[in-house]
């Protein structure tokens, strides 16, 4: 089955002709002295002309020349999204080499893997921090030349010989340049279409992560058709919020940047995104799941902790959203009364709770990554911001995205212009597009395994409607079907706990040689201490918290909630509330936090199987690796809960 449709008026997409650095040349030419970048320092918005962007590519580029770097090298990339990460990036395409990243919270053997594998030669660093990670494993990984840092903090009585700073390969540029004229113009104009751009690689959730190869191609293909239903300009706002390590901040952000000219802004700190978000007031925003379901809860919290005079116009508005947006599902228009009631709803609530988020001003607002629970997708549409849902892959590019006026909740939206769409007999989509990766670096045989006769398959179990839309029921490999024969989707039923304000987490567990659906569930510490201080519930520790059995019935009510919207034999019947919360740094987590959920059902096996077996109670001793690199073990007794 093969499915590609358009939105009627969708725009035509051109095949990517230029590599990045050639936009971004065209982008000079074109704008100049205008404004292309902004990053918060020390409480002050710094701003970068486009002309000042190509500055320091260039220089930067013939400083990394003249350090030795040549055509076809690779230079691996770690450090919070800043400026300096991106010119980091196009420097080295520009100069015929390849960048690869790794995530800001790689721990040094993640980051060694990933030099290893890629085979990098240089590493463009944050700090003094990300330096550290470098020079922890240098003598393991021999073909590195130098670390070139852009934060010089905490590394001024370094003396190690592969360190350099980011000011002194610019200023090497600058004098290379000058002996080198038109060197950087001639290398900008050699590149070509097909040359690969970047390895990504993957989360890694089903073991080591693959890098991913993506040429210049596939990027700004992929861009082309994200802009194409979702039509930025010069004059619109973006916000920099997605690792620069992951595929989805070039598919979603830094692409449709260049390919528009829109402003490209950077928080100061991961610690004030909503702060400087509501500072710069974006026109698109792009969040993960996790992050809309957090403000959804921050707004909740927030509601719980509000007087009283708030807490009624919350209490009698919501309501109103709420009917609104379902007005806008079913393609209707409202009447006049509840036109009138909603105009006094977005002015005495609406809002100002848009505004407190940072979104007062945004047109386009997604939502991708992994499945968005239904009850935060319709909060969002109630308080007036049209979410839209993406559909992308690492490998696959830009596959579905929802489109204006035509919201379906269930769905991930229809095909992307120029994705075709093939469904086999077993539920796995497969993909065939302009926007696809070439192959995995260095693995031929996975390359073959997920390449077959130009398709890729995804590995997801999809369906397609009436009306043409995807809908993505969950990772093929994690349709879990019970001793019965049901089948159950995991994520689905996740995503609808972490709805709740008392959850932060929650891991379904099922199985052919099990009867029924059981949950690992973490609460959400911040929000379950408070409503335990207010209700007068004493505790000690986090431990001690989550096993109260006030807190038990607290989380069993949103369980009950969940097990509403589901059929009977597919729903949570047991549950426990885990002594600690799911960690990456303990592989419990992939670092763009989705569950490794193979690791998980080994690591809690003793756990699980208690839950089956009937018992109220179990001893869990649980290894826990320290951020010093030290190990322990931690043994709690864990209650078992049946819900009623």
């Amino acid at each position: 089955m093969a499915v590609a449709q358009l939105e009627q008026g969708e725009a035509i997409t051109v095949l990517a002709r230029n590599t990045i650095p050639q936009i971004i040349r065209a982008n000079r030419e074109k704008w100049g002295s205008r404004t292309a970048m902004c990053m918060k320092r020390f409480g002050i918005w710094q701003r970068y002309s486009w002309e000042d962007y190509y500055q320091n590519v260039k220089h930067l580029s013939l400083g990394l020349i003249g350090l030795g770097l040549k055509a076809g090298d690779v230079v691996a990339i770690i450090g919070d999204n800043e400026p300096e990460w991106f010119w980091g990036e196009f420097a080295v395409q520009a100069a015929g080499g390849i960048a690869t990243g790794a995530f800001v919270d790689s721990v040094p053997s993640e980051v060694k893997y990933i030099a290893t594998h890629s085979g990098a030669r240089f590493a463009i660093v944050n700090d003094q921090e990300q330096s550290d990670k470098f020079l922890a494993v240098k003598d393991e990984l021999p073909g590195l030349q130098k670390i070139i840092y852009w934060d010089p903090k905490g590394l001024r009585n370094y003396d190690d010989p592969l360190l350099i700073s980011f000011d002194r390969v610019i200023a090497a540029g600058k004098e290379y340049a000058a002996g080198h004229p038109g060197l950087f113009e001639r290398n900008v104009e050699a590149g070509k279409v097909d040359d690969i751009a970047f390895i990504y690689y993957t989360s890694g959730t089903t073991g080591l992560p693959k890098g991913a190869v993506l040429t210049h191609r596939a990027l700004i293909t992929t861009a082309q058709g994200f802009v194409s239903r979702y039509p930025l300009n010069e004059n619109d706002d973006l916000i920099s919020n997605f690792p620069a390590a992951w595929v989805g901040d070039s598919y979603f952000a830094t692409i449709p940047h260049l390919l528009t000219g829109a402003k490209l802004n950077f928080p100061e700190e991961p610690e004030t995104i909503a702060e400087d978000t509501r500072e710069i007031g974006p026109n698109f925003v792009i969040y993960g799941p996790r992050q809309w379901e957090s403000l959804v809860s921050q707004i909740q919290v927030k509601m719980i902790d509000a007087g009283w005079l708030k807490r009624l116009a919350y209490n009698l508005f919501m309501p109103v959203g709420h009917k609104m947006a379902e007005y806008s599902f079913e393609g209707k228009r409202p009447d006049p009364f509840w036109r009138i009631i909603h105009g006094v709803a977005y002015l005495v609530l609406f809002r100002p709770l848009k505004d407190q988020l940072g979104l007062s001003k945004v047109r386009f607002a997604v939502t991708g990554s992994s499945v968005l629970s239904l009850d935060t997708f319709k909060f969002i549409h109630a308080i007036g911001i049209e979410l839209r849902q993406n559909y992308a892959s690492t490998e696959a590019g830009f596959i579905s995205s929802h489109s204006k006026g035509e919201i379906h909740f269930e769905s991930v939206g229809r095909p992307a212009l120029g994705a075709e769409i093939r469904i086999t007999a077993e539920g796995e989509l497969l993909v065939r597009s302009a926007c696809m990766f070439t192959g995995y670096y260095r693995d031929p045989q996975k390359t073959a395994a997920s390449l077959t006769g130009g398709w890729y398959r995804t590995g997801d179990a999809v369906n397609v409607d009436a009306s043409g839309h995807l809908i993505f029921m969950d990772r093929l490999e994690h349709m879990e079907e019970l001793s019965s024969g049901v089948k159950y989707a995991p994520q689905y039923i996740e995503g609808r706990l972490r709805f709740s304000p008392y959850i932060k987490d929650a891991m379904v567990v099922g199985g052919k040689d099990r009867p029924f659906v059981t949950a690992i569930v973490n609460i959400d510490f911040t929000t379950v201490s408070k409503w335990a201080e207010r209700n007068h519930i004493a505790y000690t520790t986090y431990v001690d918290l989550s096993q109260r059995e006030e807190v038990a019935r607290l989380v069993e009510k949103d369980i009950v909630r969940v097990n509403s919207y589901l059929p009977e034999p597919a729903r949570v019947r047991r549950f426990v509330l885990l002594q600690k919360e799911f960690d990456p740094d303990e592989a419990e987590l992939t670092r763009t936090r989705k569950i490794r959920r193979g690791f998980m059902q080994e690591r809690y096996r003793e756990l699980i199987t208690a839950m089956y077996e009937g018992k109220n109670e179990v001893q869990v001793d649980t290894s826990v690796t320290y951020r010093d690199g030290r190990k322990g073990t931690m043994t709690t007794s864990i209650k078992i809960r049946t819900v009623k």
